[in-house]
C-alpha cells in the first residue's frame, strides 16, 4: 500500500462550502470549536468543570454493564476505569448500526477517533482520552442500515421492524451463506466469516451483533462502544427533555443559527421540529402537541400535560431523541471534548450551538472526518497514462473530460485564435463607435455578442464531433471514473470495509489508522 495524495478539503469542489467555511474559521461564533490545541486546551477547562464524578461514576458503570458480555483489552479495561477520574476525557463518534457496519468510512471515523486521542495524549500527557463510538441503536429507519455493498454483491437482512433497530433480534442468516460463497478463497475470507457468524448469530439483536463486531476490529486500540439506550443515561437528561416537551427549547433557541445558516447556504440539514423527541414502545414515534395534549404521532396513545411527564420521571428510557436532541443527550452525559463526523453532521450540529449555550453544556470541537480511497496500482497506471491524476476525479469530471477530448486539438486552437482576434478587432471598433452616436456603438457591442456566440456554437460542435470520433477515449474516461467513483458516488460511501480486509487483514486498519490526518480534514488515496 503506497499513499499517492492527501487532499484537502478546500480543495474539493464537491465539499459543501459551510464545511470548508467552518473549517476556515468564516463562520462567526464557530471559531474555537474547530481543531487547534488551544481551543483542545480551552475545552478541557470547559468540561473539567461542568461534569461531575457522579456522572462519571454512572458512565463507568453502564460501560462496563453494556459491555461485560464481550472479551475486552486491557486498553478498554483501563479507559473504563480511568473514567471515573476527573482528568479522564473522551472523543467521540457515532453512526447507525448498519449490516456488517455498511460503508467503509464507518471504518475511518472510528480510526481517525482513536488516532486523535493518541495525539491529544501526546500533547497533553497529565490527562486521559478516551476513544467512544455512540450506538444509534434506537433510530427506527431499519431499511438505511439492512444492507451493504462489495464490488460484486449486495447483502440484506430481513426483519420485522418499526422501532428502536437496535432491539431487533435476528433470525434472518441468510446474507451470511451467500456472503461466505464470495470470501471463502480470499487471504482473510475465513477471519471475515467467522466474523460475520459470530456477530450476526440467531438470537442476537442488532445492538449485540454491532457491539461484538466492533469489538472485534477496534478492542486492541482501546475503543469503547456505548448504547445510549440506557434508563441509566437517560436518567441524566431529564430535565432538559422535560424541558422540551414544555417550553419547544430547541427549536426556540435554534431558530436564530438555523435562520443564518439557511439565509448564507441555502438550507440546513436538519429542520428542528417543536419537540424533538420519540416516543419509545414496540415501535418509535414522534412527540406531537396539539395545545391541549401530547400524542404519539401515528398510535392511539394520549397524554396530559402531567401524565407525560410523570411517565419520563418513571420510565425516562421510553424517551427518545431525534437526529438533532442527541448531540445534546451524548454531551450531557460524556466528559466529551470533540465530536468527529462526516460533513452532514457537522452541518446539523452547527444548528445547535446557541441551544447549547441556553442549557449551559459546554458546545464541543467539530471534526469532519477524513475520507479515503483505495484503488489498484492498475487503476492509477491508466489514470496517469492519460497524463491525468486521480485528484482530477474529484473536480468537475464534465470538464475533466471535455478537455482532455480536445486535447491539443488543431482546429480548437483555429477557433481561440481566430476568437481573440475577433474581441480584438471589435474592441478597436467599439472605442471609435463610442465617440459617434450611442446607437451605433450599441449596434457594433451587439454585433460583437452575436458573432462570438457563433464561436461558441462551432466549439459545442466540435466537441460533439470529438466525442464521437474519440469514443474510445470516452469511454476509458468514464470507466477510470467508475472506478473512482463506483456507483457514481465516493468509494467509502458503497464499499463494505471487507472488500479491503479481505486481502490485507488488521495491516490495512493499521495503514488507515497511520494515514490518518487529525489535524486537518483530508482525503487520503492510496494505491494497493
Amino acid at each position: 500500500m503506497k499513499t499517492i495524495n492527501k487532499i484537502s478539503f478546500n480543495d474539493i469542489e464537491s465539499i459543501p462550502q459551510l464545511v470548508k467555511d467552518f473549517l476556515n474559521q468564516k463562520i462567526e461564533g464557530f471559531e474555537e470549536n474547530t481543531f487547534s490545541l488551544d481551543h483542545f486546551k480551552n475545552q478541557i477547562h470547559k468540561k473539567q468543570y461542568s461534569f461531575t464524578s457522579e456522572q462519571r461514576n454512572v458512565l463507568s458503570d453502564v460501560l462496563e454493564r453494556q459491555l461485560s458480555h464481550l472479551e475486552l483489552s486491557s486498553k478498554q479495561k483501563e479507559n473504563i476505569d480511568n473514567i471515573k477520574q476527573p482528568n479522564t476525557f473522551t472523543i467521540t463518534t457515532g453512526h447507525q448500526l448498519n449490516l456488517f457496519s455498511g460503508p467503509v468510512f464507518f471504518v475511518y471515523k472510528i480510526l481517525q477517533t482513536i488516532k486523535t486521542c493518541s495525539y491529544l495524549k501526546e500533547n497533553f500527557p497529565d490527562f486521559n482520552f478516551v476513544p467512544i463510538y455512540w450506538m444509534a441503536s434506537e433510530d427506527h429507519d431499519f431499511a438505511e442500515i439492512n444492507h451493504f455493498k462489495t464490488e460484486n454483491n449486495y447483502y440484506e437482512i430481513n426483519e420485522k421492524s418499526g422501532g428502536a433497530v437496535g432491539r431487533i433480534d435476528i433470525n434472518d442468516t441468510f446474507f451470511i451463506s451467500e456472503f461466505e460463497k464470495e470470501f471463502k478463497d480470499s487471504v482473510f475470507g475465513t477471519e471475515l466469516i467467522l466474523m460475520l457468524k459470530e456477530a450476526y448469530k440467531v438470537g442476537n439483536t442488532l445492538t449485540q451483533a454491532i457491539q461484538i463486531l466492533v469489538n472485534r476490529l477496534f478492542s486492541n486500540f482501546g475503543l469503547l462502544i456505548l448504547d445510549g439506550d440506557s434508563s441509566a443515561l437517560k436518567n441524566q437528561i431529564k430535565a432538559t427533555f422535560k424541558d422540551e416537551l414544555l417550553n419547544f427549547s430547541l427549536h426556540k433557541n435554534s431558530k436564530e443559527k438555523v435562520d443564518f445558516l439557511t439565509k448564507k447556504y441555502g438550507k440546513v440539514q436538519v429542520n428542528p421540529r417543536e419537540i424533538n423527541l420519540f416516543y419509545l414502545s414496540e415501535t418509535r414515534d414522534r412527540i406531537d402537541f396539539d395545545g391541549k395534549k401530547y400524542t404519539i404521532v401515528d398510535k392511539n396513545i394520549q397524554f396530559t400535560e402531567e401524565e407525560i411527564l410523570n411517565e419520563l420521571e418513571n420510565h425516562p428510557e421510553k424517551f427518545s431523541p431525534n437526529a438533532l436532541m442527541r448531540p445534546v443527550y451524548q454531551e450531557t452525559v460524556l466528559p466529551n471534548l470533540a465530536y468527529i463526523g462526516g460533513n452532514a453532521e457537522i452541518m446539523y450540529w452547527l444548528e445547535l450551538k446557541d441551544y447549547f449555550n441556553t442549557i449551559n453544556i459546554p458546545f464541543p470541537i467539530l471534526i469532519p472526518r477524513n475520507s479515503m480511497l483505495f484503488l489498484k496500482e492498475k487503476t492509477v497506471g491508466k489514470i496517469e497514462k492519460l497524463n491525468l491524476k486521480v485528484e482530477d476525479f474529484f473536480q468537475n469530471f464534465t470538464t475533466i473530460t471535455n478537455n482532455k477530448i480536445l486535447d491539443d486539438n488543431t482546429i480548437l486552437k483555429l477557433l481561440d485564435e481566430k476568437e481573440n482576434l475577433l474581441m480584438t478587432h471589435f474592441a478597436e471598433l467599439r472605442t471609435i463607435a463610442e465617440t459617434t452616436e450611442k446607437s451605433f456603438g450599441n449596434m457594433v457591442k451587439a454585433e460583437e455578442v452575436r458573432q462570438l456566440k457563433s464561436f461558441k456554437r462551432l466549439k459545442k460542435r466540435l466537441l460533439h464531433a470529438e466525442k464521437i470520433k474519440q469514443s474510445e477515449m470516452l469511454e476509458r474516461l468514464e470507466n477510470l471514473f467508475l472506478d473512482v467513483h463506483p456507483s457514481k458516488t465516493w468509494q467509502e460511501r458503497v464499499y463494505n470495509f471487507s472488500v479491503f480486509f479481505a486481502d490485507y487483514g488488521y495491516a490495512w486498519l493499521e495503514n488507515c489508522w497511520e494515514e490518518m490526518v487529525v489535524q486537518d480534514s483530508k482525503l487520503i488515496i492510496v494505491a494497493i
